[in-house]
């Protein structure tokens, strides 16, 4: 057994012990949940469960070893319109660029947009004629490195959220491992530990209390500090496996399985079936299962169930379509460095409230 074979073996049997000591009464305690939103179409058509296959900046929020399963530069921009009815958008973009021969470095970014929400008070619960908007962001830098057919990645996160008058800021750690298996290299299976990282808790002055005193029969306010309560991350635990066929050439089939362990939710499993065209146009849906208890009286997230997804890959140059597009061969290739190409992605899944999730993205591969 090789050293690298035996490194990924003690990372599927630890992993789980090192994230989970704690108990199931604490789900729901976590804060900064944005962290575990998928801003990306191309993976939310399969609900994030393809772990094992995940590459390129989308592995940045899924599966940090994969950042390196990329020609040389991948370029990314994306927005999801979340819970249609709440205006509330996800913003977010990327860069990965492979370093050296078996590195490569990632930078992915991701911005919460609320839209301007209106200043109530007791005295004035209509609205005061005044908005504000919260501000979620959060940064990313990760690095992956490849084994032959072992790749490691790991990533840092920070995370901030705050308003005019109060702020948090936290910074979380993510790690994983792919490996790649088959005869033609077809087989794949990730596993991965997210938002390991600092507590965080809300300060500023939007917190302080006023409270009147009287004092040799003068009456007036006294501003008291107030300190806010400490939250944890999401932290949670993704274990997948992807099996890639070659039904006829230039027509595949890929399968994802995946399991999802929260600290602070409920557990889920979820399905993905992907239809590939010629490496150009890709068609795929899945299915995400929350794993409830009896006795639990939390209810399972709002898009926990279907989803659905397609891209279009167009090669950059002429010379490269043509020769995709030319005649098929009767010998099916191994997957090969792809030429430069842009890429369309749209997803959407449902949800148990509101109108859903879109998600859109466009790529820059070469």
């Amino acid at each position: 057994m090789t050293k690298k074979l035996r490194f990924l073996l003690l990372f599927v049997f630890f992993a789980p012990y090192i994230l989970f000591a704690g108990n199931p009464d604490r789900q729901g305690e976590a804060g900064a949940y944005e962290l575990v939103l998928n801003p990306w179409a191309r993976s939310a058509g399969l609900h994030g469960i393809n772990i094992g296959s995940i590459s390129g900046v989308e592995a940045m929020r899924i599966n940090p070893a994969g950042i390196g399963r990329i020609n040389s530069t991948e370029i990314l921009f994306a927005q999801t319109r979340y819970l249609i009815g709440t205006d509330i958008n996800l913003n977010a973009g990327g860069f990965a660029k492979k370093m050296g021969k078996n590195g490569a470095l990632g930078l992915s970014l991701m911005a919460v947009d609320f839209g301007d929400i209106r200043v109530t008070t007791t005295d004035q619960p209509e609205g005061t004629g005044v908005t504000y908007s919260p501000s979620f962001f959060n940064i990313g830098l990760g690095y992956s490195h490849s084994f032959e057919k072992v790749s490691v990645g790991v990533l840092l996160r920070v995370v901030t959220e705050s308003t005019s008058d109060i702020s948090s800021t936290g910074a979380a750690i993510d790690a994983g491992v792919q490996y790649v298996t088959g005869p033609k290299d077809n087989i794949k299976f990730g596993i991965a530990i997210r938002n390991i990282g600092t507590p965080m808790k809300f300060g500023g002055p939007g917190i302080a209390a006023q409270s009147p005193i009287s004092k040799e029969g003068s009456e007036y306010n006294l501003t008291y500090s107030v300190r806010g309560a400490v939250y944890e991350l999401p932290s949670l635990l993704n274990i997948g496996l992807s099996v890639k066929s070659y039904l006829a050439p230039k027509h595949t089939i890929t399968i994802d399985g995946g399991f999802v362990a929260n600290s602070f939710a409920q557990d889920a499993v979820g399905i993905g079936v992907e239809y590939g065209f010629n490496e150009m146009f890709m068609l795929r849906g899945g299915y995400k299962y929350e794993i409830a208890k009896k006795d639990s009286r939390i209810e399972g997230s709002v898009d926990n169930g279907p989803s659905a997804g397609v891209s279009i890959d167009v090669p950059l140059k002429r010379k490269d379509a043509a020769d995709i597009l030319g005649e098929a061969t009767t010998e099916i290739e191994t997957e090969t460095k792809t030429p430069p190409r842009i890429g369309i992605d749209y997803a959407y899944k449902l949800t148990s409230y509101f109108g859903g999730i879109h998600s859109f993205s466009i790529r820059l591969n070469f």
